[in-house]
């Protein structure tokens, strides 16, 4: 077969190729090409993309492939060229051993479009096959009485090839005897004859040795040979003949091994060995002898191997009948193989998606599947279904191919993945199936938006919360999945009393954590409300939004604070004044106070902590009225010393004391006599102070006599020439105005304020006027009519030396000044202010009073340069702030809203108390305004 002819052979093949491929046709949807046998790998079969309308590179792009079944792959794609190209060494008679004309057919899929194209290759038939026998010697046996013309069968040559490749004629090689004719057989095939052409004699010559040669019609021949060896016999006059000439017979193809399918009988008149009649199989394949097996005695013909009528649906074979004395004679059986129903359909995933996105549109490819069943008729007819109510269906499409496509829309959030069963089921009896699963993961599309467990949030912090806490989580959950599902928080931009939200609150990206980037204050706001934004990633990306309220809690942690009185600075106490006729619940004082916090923590309550003379005093509960207990009796000290503490109701309650001086006195002369023993609560870390400032104001007190006195002595001296002067006309003689320093002793700590006078001598005149004048600081706390210029404070030459007297009753009086009242606005007022037990009058205007508060008042001049010892407004020893009509509450920021009194429906007005037994204007009078107008 590798000879020079050979390839000569095939070189002609491959021409006579081409020309047949020009001449080729196409049925329906089908591509036929023709390829010779035996040709190398990567042979060109046809050029695939050309056929298809495709350009080579597409090949690859778009997924153009060859579809295997289980089978051997022959045929390759070449994806440069486009061309379908042999994948190994083609056989045609291994591929089609049965058949005389071969065809392949294969399917090629277009993966993108999943359109399918069958191709129809012909696998051409080249001479590569030799006759051959199934023996090399054959033995025949002639009687030497065998007449001329006697026939001998002899074996058939076989050769795989077809047409003129296969098997043409036979030669005999020449000799006396014999010669070589040809008889048609029932299938239409000739086979060879030995012929006697003339008499044996067996004496003369035993055997004869001839060569049976077959040739096939190849370019170049083959030939194959088989020796006869011709035995002459005696004489056997009968040959065996079968009862039938031709067998035939049909069996299933599920018989079991060892199942007799046949029975043949030959019969033979002679006798003796002559008669006794040996079968055996003649010209038989190899694989229908590993089929079946004849039993030489008997002539039963027994299942060997296993049938299967998808390979070999028919076997035909002949049995040879030989007597003793060697005469032979033929018979053709015919065995037909039966389908039975004995395979299960096949079904073969051909291509698949392991994921489809949901929201597809109904239609969506999931996979092609092929479904076969190699039985035929109705065993073999297959239908495929899914059993489950499932959103999807199978559509047939091209041969036995489907498409399982979605029937529906497909959601991820209610259905994740799905395990789709396909069944195919056939026809038969009884029917067989077959299952397959298909996992199909659903895919996530960002088709939900994060959504907050809560509508809105309401969030409670209390108040001085520390910085960078964490006070609250929000949380949205998206039910998509991955990206789609990350959510991602923000705040939506804001402003707080004018600033960024951003610098107030911030939040976790991640986790939705709100933190605190100041610590707040319930006084300066209370609540808040801010978006929050809760964003997938998504793409596009989906969000939603959130309300977060929060409010801020009330915490105490204001202590009360105290408006009135005052609290000096330099650490002196205030002075009030209470005169000794005071009845029994005669108001002296009130003291004020507010709390910046609100609720419970912002109820106050004045209680009376230490006093000089028990039982003397005493502090409304709610009102900070300070009234006298019990009528005031000589033997009571001019000076009494209060301490008053204020406490809120908060937990734990926080409290603020003030420390009141009540000076007990009927006149200013009584004061200034005593003032000498006022002191004030002394501790052990004051008294060496005390002591010098006692010392310190003596001296100046002194200091202040001497200059008065040589002052008037002056006076009386000069008054004589005054007159003079007065007459003539003269003129006035200015005294400059000197200093002195009024020092409060032991109970004001460096009560010592500058004051200035200014003394005027008139021609004429025998009085000496000393003008005090306006003090020249606006934080003075003092009436312009009071203590200014139009009515100044005459001292005469008797009433000088009586102002250091209290016993002196020759003081001038003037008449009372009413503009140092409070007006009803301007009255100190605090939250409970009521009518009750514990309200009272306020003092009679009395001229003595008005002239204590003038001169102490009027050393002020100098508390603007920093010289008074007294602390700016503090030096009034708090009588500035209770007869001073420029007292008002405007300068303290309004905390009436934050306070409310268990039991009363009073909140904090500017109006006051009842004085002089008067009910202040907007109090708890008579008509009391309805509890929602107090709260307003």
């Amino acid at each position: 077969m590798g000879n020079p002819l050979l390839r000569l052979d095939r070189s002609g093949l491959v021409l006579l190729y081409i020309f047949l491929r020009t001449l080729q046709e196409s049925e329906a949807g089908h591509i036929r090409y023709s390829v010779p046998e035996e040709t190398d790998k990567g042979f060109f079969v046809g050029n695939i993309s050309n056929d298809l309308g495709l350009e080579p590179w597409e090949l690859a792009e778009r997924g153009i492939r060859i579809i295997s079944r289980d089978r051997t792959q022959l045929f390759a794609l070449n994806p440069r060229s486009g061309s379908l190209i042999t994948a190994g060494r083609l056989d045609r008679e291994e591929l089609c051993e049965t058949v005389s004309s071969c065809f392949l057919n294969i399917e090629i899929l277009v993966e993108d479009t999943l359109k399918i194209y069958g191709v129809e290759v012909e696998i051409m038939d080249i001479n590569d096959n030799a006759p051959s026998f199934q023996e090399a010697e054959i033995e025949i046996k002639v009687s030497e009485h065998a007449s001329p013309g006697s026939r001998f069968p002899l074996p058939s040559a076989r050769d795989p090839d077809v047409g003129m490749n296969s098997l043409q004629r036979y030669q005999l090689n020449p000799n006396s005897y014999f010669s070589l004719q040809m008889r048609g057989g029932t299938d239409g095939a000739e086979n060879p004859e030995l012929v006697l052409e003339g008499s044996l004699d067996r004496e003369r010559e035993a055997a004869h040795h001839l060569l049976l040669t077959a040739f096939d019609g190849g370019d170049p021949i083959h030939q194959g040979a088989v020796a006869i060896h011709v035995v002459v016999l005696d004489v056997n006059d009968h040959v065996p003949k079968f009862t039938q000439s031709v067998y035939r017979v049909s069996i299933p193809e599920d018989l079991s091994s060892g199942t007799r399918v046949l029975m043949v009988n030959a019969t033979d008149p002679d006798e003796g060995i002559n008669g006794e009649v040996v079968y055996s199989f003649r010209n038989m394949e190899s694989k229908t002898s590993e089929i079946f097996q004849l039993d030489s005695q008997t002539g039963e013909v027994l299942i060997r191997g296993s049938l299967d009528f998808e390979k070999y649906r028919f076997y035909e074979m002949e049995i040879q009948g030989q007597d003793g004395g060697g005469l032979s004679t033929t018979a053709k059986v015919f065995i037909t193989v039966v389908d039975v129903n004995d395979n299960a359909p096949e079904i073969t995933i051909t291509s698949s998606t392991n994921s489809v996105l949901e929201n597809s549109p109904p239609g969506t490819v999931i996979a092609l599947l092929n479904v076969q069943d190699q039985d035929s008729g109705e065993n073999g007819q297959v239908s495929c279904f899914i059993p489950n109510s499932l959103p999807f269906k199978l559509e047939k499409t091209y041969g036995n191919y489907y498409k399982l496509i979605t029937n529906r829309m497909l959601d991820r959030e209610q259905v994740h993945s799905y395990n789709i069963t396909l069944v195919a089921k056939d026809q038969g009896f009884p029917p067989l199936s077959t299952e397959t699963h298909i996992s199909i993961k659903v895919a996530d599309d960002n088709d939900n938006p994060p959504t907050f467990v809560d509508s809105s949030y309401s969030v409670y912090i209390p108040e001085n919360n520390p910085r960078g806490a964490s006070f609250f989580s929000v949380m949205a959950l998206d039910l998509d999945s991955r990206e789609n599902s990350q959510v991602t928080y923000s705040l939506v931009e804001d402003t707080l009393q004018g600033a960024p939200l951003s610098s107030y609150i911030s939040i976790n990206s991640d986790t939705g954590t709100l933190y605190a980037l100041h610590s707040f204050d319930y006084e300066q706001f209370r609540d808040l409300q801010l978006w929050v934004t809760a964003k997938d990633s998504g793409n596009p990306s989906l969000s939603s939004n959130v309300s977060v309220s929060i409010f801020v809690l009330d915490q105490n942690d204001n202590a009360p604070e105290i408006l009135y009185p005052t609290l000096p600075i330099d650490g002196s106490t205030g002075v009030e004044l209470a005169p000794r006729y005071a009845e029994p619940g005669y108001l002296v004082t009130k003291v004020v106070a507010v709390d910046r916090d609100s609720g419970q923590n912002a109820w106050l309550s004045y209680h009376l902590l230490k006093a000089s003379e028990p039982g003397l005093f005493q502090v409304g509960l709610h009102t900070g009225e300070v009234r006298t207990a019990r009528a005031l009796l000589d033997r009571d000290a001019l000076k009494q010393s209060l301490v008053v503490a204020v406490q809120d109701h908060g937990q734990p309650p926080l409290s603020a004391t003030i420390t009141l001086t009540v000076a007990i006195a009927d006149s200013i002369p009584d004061v200034l006599a005593d003032l000498g023993s006022l002191e004030a609560p002394r501790d052990s870390q004051a008294s060496d102070l005390t002591l010098y400032l006692v010392v310190a104001v003596a001296s100046v007190s002194c200091v202040f006599l001497a200059f008065v006195i040589v002052l008037l002595a002056l006076r009386l001296r000069r008054w004589h020439a005054s007159r003079l002067l007065q007459a003539a006309g003269g003129g006035l003689l200015g005294v400059p105005a000197s200093a002195s320093q009024f020092v409060g002793v032991d109970g004001v700590r460096a009560f010592l304020q500058t004051y200035s006078h200014e003394v005027s001598l008139t021609a004429g005149s025998r009085e000496s006027h000393v003008i005090f004048p306006q003090p020249n600081y606006a934080d003075t706390l003092i009436s312009q009519y009071s203590c200014g210029k139009s009515e100044p404070l005459l001292i005469t030459e008797d009433s000088a030396a009586d102002l250091g007297n209290p016993d002196s009753t020759n003081n001038q009086q003037a008449p009372p000044n009413t503009d140092w009242r409070f007006s009803q606005a301007q009255r100190p007022g605090t939250s409970g202010s009521q009518n009750g037990d514990e309200t009272g009058t306020w003092p009679n205007n009395q001229f003595d009073t008005e002239m204590l508060q003038a001169m102490i008042l009027a050393s002020a001049s100098e508390a603007a340069d920093g010289s008074s010892t007294l602390g700016g407004g503090a030096g009034t020893m708090g009588l500035s702030a209770r007869y001073g009509p420029q007292f008002t509450l405007q300068h303290v920021p309004d905390y009436r809203q934050n306070v409310y009194i268990p039991g009363s429906n009073a909140t904090l007005t500017n109006a006051a108390g009842k004085r002089d037994g008067k009910a202040p204007a907007g109090g708890n009078g008579s008509k009391k305004k309805s509890g929602k107008k107090e709260k307003k």
